[in-house]
C-alpha cells in the first residue's frame, strides 16, 4: 500500500490558513460560518479529486475495514391459524305482502230490452159437446154350469168276460218260497173292452204276487160291457188266484 502511494505523483498541497486572531475577531458570525463552510468544501473537493485516481481508490478499498454484523436468525413464522368460519347468514325475513286492493268496477248498465208488441191472442176453440150417454143393454144371466158327469158305474160280474184266457206269470221266487194267495183287483173297462185303470183292492199278502196280477190284467182284453143292448163302461172286481200245483 505504501509503494502504491509512493508511485502516485506528488501534487502541490493547498493550505488554508485561518486569519489571525485580530482579523477573525472582526468577522461577523455570518462571515465566520461562511469561511468555515468554504474550508470544509475545499477539503471535500481535495478528497474527491484524490479518489478519482484508480490506484488511490483501490488502496483505500484494501485498507478499509470489513464490518461483519452478526444478525440473529429471524424467528420462524408462527403457524397460521385459520380464522373461524363466518356464522351462517340469517335468512331474510319475508315481510307479508299486503294484498293489493281490488278495484271493483261497476258493470255497465244493460241496455233496456226492445219493446216487443205481443201477438194477438189465439181464438179459443169452442168446448166439445159431450156425446150422449149410451144406455147399457141388460146383461144376460150366466149360463148354468154343465151337469156333473154321472159317477162311473159298477159293472156286474156277469158282464165282465175275457176275450182270451188271462195269462198270469207265476214269479219263480214265489214258487220257490211257496207263496200263494188271491189278489182282488178293481179295474176300469171302457166301451171297447180295454183296461184303463187297475188298482189292488185286496192284497194276497205277497207284493210279488200283487205285481204279477196287475201286469197280467193290464194286458188282458174283455168283451165290451153292455146293458139293455147298449155299450157301457165302469168298474169291475177281478180276482187273480195264485196256487201251486201239488
Amino acid at each position: 500500500m505504501e509503494a502504491a502511494l509512493d508511485d502516485t505523483p506528488a501534487r502541490p498541497r493547498q493550505t488554508f490558513a485561518l486569519p489571525s486572531g485580530a482579523a477573525y475577531d472582526r468577522l461577523t458570525p455570518l462571515q465566520r460560518r461562511a469561511m468555515v463552510g468554504a474550508i470544509v468544501a475545499a477539503h471535500g473537493a481535495a478528497i474527491w479529486a484524490l479518489l478519482q485516481v484508480r490506484e488511490v481508490r483501490d488502496a483505500v478499498a484494501d485498507v478499509a475495514p470489513i464490518f461483519v454484523s452478526l444478525v440473529a436468525p429471524a424467528p420462524a413464522p408462527a403457524p397460521k391459524i385459520a380464522p373461524p368460519p363466518p356464522p351462517p347468514p340469517t335468512p331474510p325475513v319475508r315481510q307479508p305482502i299486503a294484498p293489493k286492493p281490488r278495484i271493483v268496477t261497476a258493470a255497465p248498465a244493460a241496455a233496456p230490452a226492445p219493446f216487443v208488441v205481443p201477438p194477438p191472442p189465439e181464438p179459443v176453440p169452442p168446448a166439445p159437446v159431450p156425446a150422449p150417454l149410451a144406455i147399457a143393454a141388460p146383461v144376460a144371466p150366466p149360463a148354468p154350469p154343465p151337469p156333473a158327469p154321472a159317477p162311473p158305474r159298477n159293472l156286474s160280474a156277469s158282464s165282465v168276460q175275457y176275450l182270451e184266457p188271462l195269462q198270469v206269470e207265476y214269479p219263480r221266487l214265489s214258487k220257490r218260497l211257496g207263496e200263494t194267495g188271491v189278489v182282488m183287483l178293481r179295474i176300469f173297462i171302457d166301451e171297447a173292452g180295454r183296461v184303463r185303470d187297475a188298482q189292488v183292492s185286496r192284497t194276497s199278502g205277497h207284493p210279488r204276487l200283487d205285481d204279477a196280477a196287475m201286469a197280467a190284467v193290464q194286458k188282458a182284453r174283455f168283451r165290451p160291457p153292455s146293458e139293455n143292448g147298449q155299450a157301457v163302461s165302469g168298474y169291475a172286481q177281478v180276482p187273480v188266484d195264485f196256487q201251486l200245483e201239488r
